[in-house]
């Protein structure tokens, strides 16, 4: 599966969490209260890092439509024919480079 990082995805929905005042004394609740917010946090922090490092290559012609993925959204190419940054990405070559949509091409970079 290949992920294009847009708008769309959770990824800058990531925050700390609040965590709840501690006790004056030793409470299970407390303690059983912070390790599940911890989990639920730490969870949440796997599943951006998995996202950001699940990017599968793919060739040009598999790229969405840059106006459909959005400005800023970003992918990797295997089949490039060229390899200038900022040039608008073409197929048909066997040049591997990171790509990132302007909204109207994809571009290398």
């Amino acid at each position: 599966m290949t992920y294009i990082v847009t708008s769309d995805y959770a990824l800058n929905k990531l925050a700390a969490p609040r965590l709840p005042d501690a006790t004056k004394e030793y409470d299970p609740r407390y303690i059983d209260q912070l390790n599940n917010i911890l989990r639920l946090y730490f969870n949440q922090l796997d599943n951006f890092s998995r996202q950001l490092s699940a990017s599968t290559p793919v060739t040009v012609a598999n790229l969405p439509s840059a106006s459909t993925a959005g400005v800023g959204s970003r992918s990797f190419v295997i089949d490039s024919s060229v390899s200038t940054f900022g040039s608008t990405v073409a197929g048909g070559g066997s040049t591997k480079v990171p790509v990132y949509s302007d909204g109207t091409n994809w571009k290398v970079g």
